[in-house]
């Protein structure tokens, strides 16, 4: 997978986060978005509370989540 090319909106860069996917432009990383939701806490809230992000961005955090976890997984024997 392309970081850049699939998933415009998401970076990870060593000197952000510890090198955490984060949204592109800030220091929100992914899985506190996805902490957020899995909360019960709602889109239009997790806008509330971070209001630098953009629309769109928590669609991003879940396509980008569920392409991670469509990658294969090999299995050290």
């Amino acid at each position: 997978m392309n970081i850049e090319q699939d998933h415009p909106r998401i970076s990870i860069d060593p000197a952000i986060m510890f090198g955490k996917p984060c949204i592109k432009g800030t220091r929100v990383p992914v899985y506190l978005i996805l902490r957020k939701l899995s909360s019960g806490m709602s889109e239009a809230e997790i806008h509330e509370a971070y209001p630098h992000l953009e629309q769109g961005d928590v669609q991003a955090v879940l396509a980008y989540a569920a392409d991670q976890l469509e990658e294969p997984v090999v299995a050290a024997q």
